[in-house]
């Protein structure tokens, strides 16, 4: 991994944010699945189980996709496995009913996403120095969320013209093309930039990579992606029962964590990283204690996304930037890998559990549930902070 930072282009690296935004889009189509499989005559806990197909297989994808960048380089890798999100976006709106086919369109999403979410950060690790990385992971991770949070807006606006919500699902899957062709162009550019030996993971380097305070981010990351994935999955549900309109979450999430991490995230990633943390992560938690028991109107609800998307946002560009400097020296691509893993482990496999619980304990219990995942989130920043300032004290009075 070099540390120097190559000479990277604005123009080149526009474009691979561009491709991302792209890619995402299918991704974030899959917030309106649970209205789908409802439409069809299916329930939360039917959407959670397609949802939580993609995490079985992005297990695959973390393994194969150090192999995969060896093989084809990283950028056009992506390339390969995004037109499994062409098709799974396509699956998901042509498929009737919400039988079994629907799961291996879940599959087919988490190995596209999966090899695209896995080697995007290693491909920013690669083109700058560790002094750079968060900014750079900021600017990336903007951009996918713009794509994931346009995602649903697709399928507001489809209800808008008057059309099927299947339509947001067929816009996703065209647009997904186009970042597809795009990463395959970059890949000539992109491909003598990376470390393709050490985008591999191993038993050796996971143990070392946990072995080390690596270990704490990627367990946020976990918890955060079941935050994000239990409240973004079944937000039509949850805006459904409160007579709101869906579109004013992922609008105001969206919209909070770009306009935050374009604006502030230079300023917060200077900061100290522990600290920083905790104040977003505990920003987060409060949003989640607004959505469980402050949410009566359309502006409280704008609100708690407000919050989720500056707190959630932001914390994940800290903790992915903490991931790949905290590693042991040669981890970096690995780290990065469990951080991946990790936070797929949250976004797919927590909406089995979310469906399951809204179908047999309703709403709020898992609104409660979110809200204790978000609290152990925020108390493991906490126990850092009181580590390090008893680690000092004591060196001191030594």
């Amino acid at each position: 991994m070099p540390q120097a930072t190559p000479q990277v282009s604005g123009k080149l690296f526009g474009l691979f944010c561009l491709a991302s935004y792209l890619l995402s889009l299918s991704y974030g189509a899959t917030f309106l699945l649970s209205l789908l499989i409802g439409s069809r005559g299916g329930n939360e806990h039917d959407a959670g189980s397609v949802i939580s197909a993609a995490m079985l297989s992005t297990f695959v994808a973390v393994l194969v996709s150090g192999h995969l960048s060896d093989w084809l380089g990283a950028a056009r890798s992506i390339a390969l496995f995004g037109l499994l999100l062409v098709a799974a976006s396509l699956g998901f709106a042509m498929t009737p009913g919400f039988g079994h086919l629907l799961l291996f369109f879940g599959l087919l999403l988490g190995l596209g996403w999966g090899v695209f979410y896995t080697l995007g950060p290693i491909i920013v690790a690669s083109l700058v120095s560790p002094t750079q990385r968060a900014k750079y992971f900021a600017l990336l991770s903007g951009s996918m969320m713009t794509g994931i949070g346009s995602g649903p807006l697709l399928g507001r606006a489809a209800s808008a013209l008057g059309l099927p919500v299947t339509s947001a699902f067929y816009l996703a899957a065209a647009a997904s093309l186009v970042g597809v062709l795009l990463f395959w162009r970059l890949g000539a550019r992109l491909k003598s930039t990376q470390a393709a030996s050490a985008a591999k993971i191993s038993w050796h380097a996971t143990k070392q990579v946990l072995g080390s305070r690596a270990v704490f981010p990627i367990i946020m990351v976990g918890l955060g992606g079941c935050v994000f994935g239990g409240l973004s999955s079944f937000q039509t549900s949850y805006a459904a029962a409160r007579s709101l309109d869906y579109s004013l979450f992922f609008l105001g999430f969206m919209s909070a964590a770009i306009s935050s991490r374009m604006l502030i995230a230079g300023y917060v990633v200077k900061r100290d990283p522990l600290r920083a943390s905790c104040l977003l992560s505990g920003l987060m938690l409060g949003s989640i204690v607004l959505f469980a028991f402050g949410v009566q109107s359309g502006f409280s609800y704008l609100l708690a996304a407000v919050m989720l998307g500056v707190g959630y946002g932001l914390t994940y560009s800290v903790i992915n930037g903490l991931a790949a400097n905290e590693a042991p020296a040669g981890t970096t691509s690995q780290a990065l890998l469990l951080f991946s893993l990790a936070y797929f482990i949250g976004v797919f496999g927590f909406p089995l559990l979310a469906g399951k619980i809204i179908v047999e304990h309703g709403m709020p219990t898992l609104l409660l549930t979110v809200l204790a995942v978000a609290a152990l989130n925020w108390m493991i920043t906490v126990g850092r902070l009181l580590w390090r300032r008893i680690t000092v004290e004591s060196a001191l009075t030594n």
